[in-house]
């Protein structure tokens, strides 16, 4: 995978902090990757406690849905994307300290 730049301008300029954009970019990443390990680990449940004899069939199915999964794009890139896209719903503590 090659590495791509980013334009700290751009991100910023979403919240006016720099700082501020990459925690809510790391937050978002983490939420995706929690989010993504358990449905990877609940498809994978359901092969537990099956026979030996259709081990092979199933070990094809197990491996099928965990390429799934690694083929996906990797959390922080997905999490950038949607900060781009202003898709991620943040609030700042400014934010709440002005509601009371």
């Amino acid at each position: 995978m090659a590495v791509k730049s980013l334009d700290l301008e751009k991100i910023q300029g979403i919240t006016g902090n720099v700082y501020e954009s990459i925690v809510i970019l790391s937050k978002r990443a983490r939420q995706i990757a929690a989010q993504e390990k358990m449905e990877l680990d609940e498809k994978l449940k359901y092969f537990e406690g099956f026979e030996d004899e259709e081990e092979y069939t199933f070990n094809e199915e197990q491996e099928r849905i965990t390429k799934e999964y690694e083929a996906r794009s990797h959390p922080t890139q997905r999490s950038v994307k949607e900060l781009m896209d202003d898709k991620i719903y943040y609030r700042g503590i400014e934010n709440e300290e002005s509601n009371d």
